[in-house]
């Protein structure tokens, strides 16, 4: 991602996911203690804390330089099979071939989402509600989160970590952000839009471009 808490446009996704990773977990049995390896990927710098999408520990953030060839490669070392790529209209460079190679041999899905949580053309929807959203303002106010960590017992690190991340993105750009999920609601719930995509497009998503908005 690219834009500041852009993966709350891919926030039902992301919940409808983790959603079926933790079923599968209790159908083996009851007694488990996982967290998914789903990976945030920051490009250029910290784009906000997302640990409330169940992105977590914080290591699953990742923030890569502004260069194509090194997300791919943070892609690669981490055996990413499902993609998500910020939608735009750059293209980048032929990747370096055995980087290309690695990513085809492994990867199953790719789609592109935007920020705003609708995409151009889009074939896939996905409706949130209530819990879901409930997450998404976690994600969009961090002080508040901070605030709560702060007051339960035993959580100092977790408060700790949260407070080191919650001026990465301003209140201005969190306002502006809860006022477009607003327009996402569609008979009561919020439908986020996708486009499925081959991996040449998403690989090509990779490159510095211009953000796409439907």
């Amino acid at each position: 991602m690219r834009t500041p808490f852009a993966a709350v446009g891919a926030s039902a996704l992301i919940t409808a996911t983790i959603t079926a990773f933790y079923d599968l977990q209790r159908a083996r049995g009851p007694d488990f203690f996982v967290y998914p390896d789903y990976f945030l990927f920051h490009v250029g710098r910290p784009l906000g804390d997302h640990a409330r999408l169940d992105i977590w520990p914080a290591h699953k953030e990742v923030v890569v330089g502004d260069d194509p060839d090194r997300i791919l490669e943070a892609i690669n070392d981490r055996a990413i099979t499902r993609l998500a790529v910020e939608d735009g209209d750059g293209h980048a460079a032929e990747p370096d071939p055995a980087a290309a190679a690695s990513a085809r041999g492994r990867m199953a899905t790719c789609l592109a989402y935007s920020a705003s949580g609708r995409v151009r053309d889009p074939d896939v929807r996905i409706a949130g509600n209530a819990v879901t959203e409930g997450y998404v303002a976690g994600v969009l106010d961090p002080e508040r989160r901070l605030a709560q960590l702060r007051a339960r017992p035993g959580a100092s690190a977790l408060a700790e970590a949260a407070a080191a991340r919650a001026g990465e993105v301003s209140p201005e750009v969190r306002a502006g952000i809860r006022a477009g999920r607003a327009r996402l609601q569609e008979n009561g719930a919020p439908v986020e839009t996708y486009r499925r995509i081959g991996l040449a497009e998403a690989l090509g998503l990779l490159g510095p471009r211009r953000l796409a908005a439907a």
